[in-house]
């Protein structure tokens, strides 16, 4: 099997141009491909590790799947995984329905690039300009909650307990702090119970 590796490559380095962009082009194809295979392998591995199945209810494990589905960084969607755990310890009765809500959210490209942003967010340099395009994002998101008279209402959650999740938030990246700080300045309060706004920014076509 070496002899026809070390062949392959043999009769790559003395083919044509063309033979060898073709060739490499191959190469890159069947590498990539493994690369997904892998990654996909180590994903179902570190969800029996973590008892994901085990510890949530089929309605949340199938949300997670589908942010993987969208390309949602591992490492986000383990966040996103030990969040729901506890949502889920505290009202177990209403889970269901949060889920739903997610699921009609992710409907919504903004939401959508929304998450994608927040998946590479980990990795960001302290000073990156795309904070300023999630808070963007996130207003616009919020201002449509608000005018649909989302924002404000009762989800059953203890005051405590969104408390809780929001610090639990804030020390997830170094950016979270900041995010939070810039959404502030522009009125509004909250991370998993959103609050308040400016009159002046209810017109979302100004």
């Amino acid at each position: 099997m070496n002899c026809c590796k070390r062949l392959d490559a043999w009769e790559l380095l003395n083919a044509s141009p063309d033979e060898f962009a073709a060739g490499v082009q191959e190469i890159d194809k069947a590498l990539r491909a493994e690369i997904r295979r892998l990654q996909d392998t180590r994903s179902r591995l570190a969800r029996l590790a973590a008892g994901e199945h085990l510890a949530l209810p089929p309605s949340v494990v199938d949300y997670l799947e589908r942010l993987r589905g969208l390309g949602v960084e591992g490492r986000y969607i383990e966040m996103e995984r030990d969040a729901w755990i506890m949502i889920a310890a505290q009202v177990p009765h209403s889970i269901d329905s949060f889920i739903a809500k997610k699921h009609e959210e992710l409907n919504d490209p903004d939401m959508v690039k929304l998450y994608s942003l927040l998946s590479g967010a980990l990795d960001w340099p302290a000073d990156d300009p795309r904070i300023v395009e999630v808070a963007d994002i996130m207003e616009h998101l919020m201002i449509r909650a608000l005018e649909a008279g989302e924002v404000g209402a009762d989800d059953g959650i203890d005051d405590q307990f969104v408390d809780l999740l929001d610090s639990t938030m804030a020390e997830s990246s170094p950016h979270a702090a900041g995010l939070l700080a810039t959404l502030e300045e522009r009125g509004w309060s909250g991370w998993t119970r959103i609050d308040r706004v400016p009159a002046d920014r209810l017109d979302t076509h100004r």
